[in-house]
């Protein structure tokens, strides 16, 4: 299918039950990128608890247990390791599972914004630039996490949403913003 269905966004309710009888078959559901709306979302399984719209997680890949699960294509088909999602939508239905316990919930994610470190000089609304990471061993720094981000890699696409005014104490003097990033996603 479509990235949307005669204009409507595979995140609305209408569309709903189609997934969830895909995930009670095991089937998964090839989604071709073609008029995308917006953030092209993603269609995945997590675990019912966590499973909260605005909820985000970092997908680190498939486990021993899911080798031989009906929903492995579904979980883990189109989500990519070291990634930080956020969940958008989040259906009703409960689905067995091995690893979570209380089952797990289909949900919509898109790729989460960010909050990355970069040099004060590059830190403008709207620029496009390529990640590099701040370079630095700090690891007791209350700031290493926004200098080293898990979620993007180096040298990846992403548009400055907003500098955030925030007044940043580097410990080496470095001369650093904090800002909320989108990355570009590549389309093939």
């Amino acid at each position: 299918i479509g990235s949307n269905i005669n204009g409507v966004n595979l995140s609305d309710e209408s569309l709903f039950a189609v997934f969830e009888a895909a995930a009670d078959l095991g089937t998964a559901i090839f989604i071709h990128p073609w008029d995308i709306m917006g953030k092209e979302s993603k269609i995945t399984l997590i675990g019912s608890r966590l499973a909260k719209t605005g909820g985000e997680f970092i997908y680190l890949g498939e486990i021993d247990e899911c080798k031989n699960c009906k929903f492995k294509r579904l979980c883990h088909g189109n989500l990519e390791v070291g990634r930080r999602y956020k969940i958008i939508s989040v259906r009703s239905a409960n689905h067995p599972c091995m690893v979570h316990d209380g089952g797990v919930k289909v949900v919509e994610v898109v790729l989460a914004d960010l909050t990355i470190m970069i040099e004060s000089k590059k830190a403008l609304e709207g620029v496009v630039l390529n990640h590099q990471p701040i370079n630095c061993d700090n690891f007791d720094c209350e700031y290493y996490s926004f200098c080293n981000p898990e979620g993007i890699k180096e040298g990846e696409k992403y548009k400055i949403k907003e500098v955030l005014n925030e007044k940043i104490n580097c410990p080496y003097g470095k001369s650093l913003k904090k800002v909320v990033v989108e990355i570009i996603e590549e389309k093939n």
